[in-house]
């Protein structure tokens, strides 16, 4: 089974490494995600993770989330005593920096009427690493102070700091918050009630990459040609000299698996894709031509439309649908690998985002446990294969990048995100044939066209989804009475909340025109402006 990397045997772009401590806010990720951007590694760990288990890490740095908590109510998440002691780099980012406040000996008021939501104007009053030379504007602080940098930031607190603990100073502040920003004398901890994590605080990015790299002192070895370079050796230090499986989809992650475990472990690694009549238009196709023709990659290809085709008959319910799909591939991907006999060695596409949900990173959990599912539906309990999972440690925005390293087309890498089931819960209701090709069609024409207008890449995930009412339309002279196809398009930075994407009219009319003109089982097309929440991004 899949053993666990100690800070022993990682490689050199680990060493180099900061530590997140989550409280519970909903942009910890985000946190991760703008440290690797400034080219340095780092781990989230939820704030209960035992000091010594902390401190063994190895970080040159800690940051600590924001949180919903009140650090005042007791009980309330607290900062391990042992990273206190430790006198690392540290900084506290809203809740963050009211727990750094409350243990060191500071003040946080209860929240009443001080809460800031939103955007908000911070002034730069002291110097610091974090904030020196930064600026939005300029603005009048008084006759006595002349003007003070301001910028612009994204605020999300009822609590405030009402008193610094002995040795900060501030260096920042808000009209509902006099201590929006602090520093220590040392020039080494700092404290901001703002979310320097998110594309509303302007100068976010610079700040954090300030403190990973000027406090902390990291060089951005995290790059992504160090990130190939490293996982292809573990790879191959893994694997030894044995057979990999891997089961292939087509989409990102996978793909960009299969591209790296080729260049590990070349003709040792074997890949079973399953056609299960479920895929994007010419979705087969194309992976056979890249993988198998274009980079020498073994590649099987199982045509099983009709078996799962067969399995869906009658079948409406979309948490059914899933789970008959997931069920039924494993069952086909068993029956090819059992062909190849006794293979070692069991691949699979899992990314750092699945880590930290399935740990509970936030709730008492750890995030460097294994999943408790992974790509191509369940692992049995009683499995022989050793995993390995060469994506494990990057975010879906890193996997694209080094996919890119490997030489993989930039229309496979960086296509929407595309739900395991595949069309399978596209169409609502029960899967038919016709269905599916109907969708898949009109799929292709919305995405064709968003290409063509330079609006693919300003959204974050688009599709089409058929749903299974009719409409009466009008062809010609005649009458047409069929189903209705819905586009979706979202923008959105986490997946965690989204909003309808605003594309042109102009556009959306000529999608409508091509897809009823050409597509004669579809009467009329809609387009979904529901934000998340209430909604949801797929249909399901």
């Amino acid at each position: 089974m899949h053993t666990e990397h100690t800070v022993a045997d990682r490689g050199d772009i680990h060493d180099e490494r900061i530590l997140i401590l989550d409280f519970g806010g909903q942009t910890t990720q985000l946190i991760a995600r703008r440290v690797r951007e400034a080219g340095v590694y780092c781990e989230i760990r939820p704030w209960s993770v035992d000091g010594d288990e902390a401190l063994a890490f190895g970080a040159r740095g800690v940051i600590l989330s924001g949180g919903p908590e009140s650090v005042v109510d007791d009980g309330s998440p607290r900062i391990p005593e042992a990273l206190l002691a430790a006198k690392l780099p540290m900084l506290g980012i809203c809740y963050g920096m009211q727990a750094l406040v409350a243990q060191l000996g500071g003040r946080v008021a209860r929240a009443s009427d001080f809460g800031e939501f939103g955007y908000a104007s911070v002034r730069v009053t002291g110097e610091c690493a974090l904030l020196d030379g930064l600026r939005d504007r300029l603005a009048d602080a008084g006759a006595d102070e002349g003007v003070a940098p301001e910028l612009d930031v994204w605020m999300s607190h009822g609590d405030r700091v009402e008193a610094l603990p002995e040795a900060f100073r501030t260096v920042g502040t808000s009209e509902n918050a006099p201590f929006a920003a602090m520093a220590d004398d040392t020039g080494t901890r700092f404290g901001i009630q703002f979310h320097p994590e998110v594309t509303h605080t302007r100068q976010g990015a610079e700040m954090l990459e300030r403190f990973v790299r000027g406090v902390c002192g990291c060089t951005g070895a995290w790059t992504p040609g160090n990130i190939v370079e490293d996982a292809v050796a573990r790879a191959r230090e893994r694997v030894g000299d044995e057979a990999v499986l891997l089961g292939l989809s087509g989409g990102v992650a996978s793909s960009v698996v299969a591209a790296l475990l080729h260049r590990a472990v070349g003709d040792r690694l074997t890949c079973v894709f399953v056609d299960n009549g479920l895929l994007r238009q010419g979705e087969g196709d194309r992976v056979m031509a890249t993988f198998a023709e274009s980079l020498g990659v073994r590649v099987i290809r199982v045509d099983a439309e009709a078996r799962f085709l067969d399995a869906l008959a009658g079948v409406t319910d979309p948490e059914a649908k899933r789970r008959i799909i997931g069920e039924l591939f494993v069952r086909v991907f068993d029956e090819e690998a059992a062909k190849l006999g006794d293979v070692p060695w069991l691949a699979q596409g899992t990314i750092y985002p699945d880590v930290i949900e399935s740990a509970g990173s936030g709730t008492g959990g750890g995030a460097h446990l294994i999943k408790s599912h992974h790509n191509v539906g369940g692992l049995p309990e009683d499995m022989r294969m050793g995993l390995v999972e060469p994506l494990r440690e990057l975010f879906k925005d890193e996997v694209r990048r080094i996919g890119l390293e490997l030489g993989l087309p930039e229309t496979m890498v960086m296509r929407h995100p595309f739900p395991g089931p595949g069309l399978g819960v596209r169409i609502l209701g029960e899967v038919r044939k016709e269905f599916a090709d109907t969708l898949r069609a009109a799929d292709a024409i919305y995405i064709e066209a968003l290409h063509a207008h330079g609006l693919h890449d300003t959204v974050s995930q688009a599709f089409a989804v058929f749903v299974p009412v009719k409409s009466v339309g009008v062809t010609g002279d005649g009458r047409r009475y069929a189903h209705v196809i819905a586009l979706r398009a979202v923008e959105t930075v986490d997946f965690m909340t989204a909003r309808a994407a605003h594309l042109p009219y102009e556009f959306l009319d000529e999608v409508s025109r091509r897809i009823c003109n050409s597509l004669p089982g579809v009467s009329r097309v809609v387009y979904d402006v529901s934000s998340k929440p209430p909604g949801t991004i797929e249909w399901e």
